[in-house]
């Protein structure tokens, strides 16, 4: 599997994860953003997730994933998702 392939294996796993908490959970886990780390398939990959907006109606989050080589990680593999307030 090529590099950005994996990166794209681990970005849905990450979105499908983050994207499953509620608002509040979302507001008190990312306050100021978090980074980690995660491995697949024995490769180490760097995950950042931000929380873009945060309205009274919804947040914005941004989840980015790439394996800390350059030039490549330069430009992520990367998404987007907004979770509406019920």
């Amino acid at each position: 599997m090529k590099r950005r392939e994996r990166w794209h294996k681990v970005l849905q796993t990450e979105v499908a994860r983050w994207s499953s908490k509620s608002c509040d959970e979302l507001r008190a886990e990312l306050p100021d953003g978090k980074e980690y780390e995660v491995e697949f398939e024995s490769v180490t990959h760097q995950v950042e997730i931000d929380l873009l907006e945060n309205t009274e109606s919804y947040v914005h989050v941004s989840v980015a994933v790439d394996d800390g080589t350059l030039p490549g990680s330069i430009f992520p593999a990367h998404k987007s998702f907004i979770r509406k307030n019920i």
